[in-house]
């Protein structure tokens, strides 16, 4: 990443950043509970032989992350496929899997153009009584003042951004609505394609 993705280059030079490449789960859990105000899941997809199902799972969610998580902390897993064709595969899923362990669940989208579809993400509270979505002003008032640079920082986030990306269409809102299935180890479900694959030479 710190080499071939250039907009990320900076992030890599950052005295804050500890580079730790291992299980995430195991790093987890062998911190102490409450260690973390966010914890952001940018996991490997959920597919068939794969490492990662594990880690979308209610198991998963309530054992390890809600309890690292500080008070008022907040989870974010990105959630695979959430186009009008794709959305049921793992994202709905994903979504009622983390609402039978948070008290809010806000759920989003954005097309992503490498991955010719939208893609979803999840975003949990630990607080029940948080504020989520915020409303449009206070979104840009929280990143003028806390970022450097204010708003000139990002090029795509701001308050209308983040209204656009939570709103969705009828379609996907009915189909999260309806969600019955909640992930867990002995019930998973995989997204299409395949996990690890052994490759003679």
């Amino acid at each position: 990443c710190e080499k071939h993705l250039e907009d990320n280059a900076a992030t890599f030079k950052d005295p804050r950043l500890e580079l730790i490449i291992d299980d995430a789960k195991a790093q987890l859990e062998n911190q102490q509970d409450g260690a973390f105000d966010v914890i952001i899941g940018d996991l490997a997809d959920p597919v068939f032989g794969g490492p990662c199902y594990q880690l979308y799972t209610q198991e998963f969610y309530e054992s390890i992350v809600k309890a690292k998580l500080a008070p008022g902390g907040i989870f974010v897993t990105q959630s695979g496929p959430a186009g009008v064709l794709a959305h049921t595969e793992v994202f709905t899923p994903i979504n009622k899997t983390l609402a039978s362990v948070f008290p809010k669940v806000v759920p989003y989208l954005q097309h992503i153009p490498s991955f010719a579809d939208c893609w979803g993400w999840n975003m949990a509270f630990k607080d029940g009584e948080a504020q989520a979505p915020l409303p449009v002003d206070e979104i840009d008032r929280r990143i003028q003042d806390r970022l450097s640079g204010g708003s000139g920082a990002l090029q795509f986030m701001d308050g209308v951004a983040w209204t656009g990306v939570t709103s969705l269409n009828k379609i996907v809102r009915g189909s999260l609505e309806g969600e019955q299935h909640i992930l867990t180890i002995a019930s998973p479900k995989f997204i299409h394609g395949k996990g690890v694959k052994q490759v003679n030479f």
